[in-house]
């Protein structure tokens, strides 16, 4: 009989007055694999990663909503990627986490290249999926962008899965199905912050920075995220390649969640090319 999926430990953590809703998957009995940090995507929930556990079933793994996202309190005034970025590494002390492999999704690829550029002591591997370096991002198509800022994508099933293949560029199947039935609403405030924090922000002043291995995937159909953004990720970043996902589209971590965690094991698992050090 096969294992049952692992099922996080999810609790509310104080991160310097701040109040983030953590999920934890401890390390299997064990393991030596390097522990996982993911940032999800712009108002994603927590429910919406936990494939995470049957995807990366070796290795212990963080993840947070945001605030004003999921069950995460809404900040009183915005914040700066940077910040965040700092309110993950207090999370890893708290957990006790020094070296981590980063991955990020959307959004939160954004998140991920802030975090492996300000504690680039503490990540061994990045991984960025179906994101951009900012502000400098080619845009996707105006009639997926515009779907983006309606909120009934978060409160009526029904017009997400008539819009799934607009909006993202991927069928509505079985798995969008269950990504579609877990999404939470952010508070429009937290959702609102999310945006301000990516305004003005790129990641091409400090790309360069970024020694790490990095693996870029991204979805040839994606129409949120076009894949010529990877490719200026690919290009800037130091040591990289990038995985395109044929025939797919933004969401495919969901919609291609046992391919792509086929490619994102095998990149994690390959040869070291520099050791990381603790911060």
């Amino acid at each position: 009989m096969a294992n049952p999926p692992r099922k996080p430990d999810i609790i509310m953590q104080d991160v310097d007055g701040v109040l983030l809703r953590t999920a934890h998957w401890a390390a299997p009995a064990g393991s030596t694999a390097t522990p996982l940090l993911f940032f999800n995507g712009i108002g994603a929930n927590i429910e919406l990663t936990l494939g995470l556990g049957k995807m990366f079933p070796d290795r212990e793994i963080l993840t947070f909503d945001v605030p004003g996202v999921g069950l995460s309190p809404v900040t009183q005034w915005p914040y700066r990627h940077w910040m965040a970025a700092r309110w993950a590494r207090k999370l890893l002390d708290l957990y006790g986490i020094t070296v981590v492999d980063v991955m990020g999704v959307s959004w939160g690829g954004a998140l991920a290249q802030q975090f492996a550029f300000q504690y680039r002591g503490r990540v061994n591997r990045l991984v960025l999926c179906a994101t951009s370096s900012g502000m400098t991002m080619i845009p996707g198509r105006p009639a997926s962008l515009s779907r983006m800022v309606d909120t009934r994508r978060y409160t009526d099933p029904e017009f997400m899965r008539e819009n799934f293949a607009t909006l993202y560029g991927d069928m509505a199947d079985d798995s969008a199905g269950s990504h579609i039935e877990n999404l939470m609403p952010p508070d429009p405030k937290g959702y609102i912050y999310q945006l301000l924090a990516f305004a003005g922000w790129s990641s091409l002043p400090f790309i360069r920075f970024l020694k790490m291995p990095a693996l870029i995937m991204m979805g040839d159909k994606d129409t949120i995220v076009p894949l010529v953004n990877g490719q200026i990720l690919a290009w800037a970043l130091p040591d990289s390649r990038l995985h395109v996902v044929e025939d797919a589209g933004h969401l495919f971590i969901v919609t291609r969640a046992a391919e792509t965690a086929d490619v994102i094991n095998a990149f994690l698992l390959g040869p070291v090319s520099r050791p990381a050090k603790a911060a």
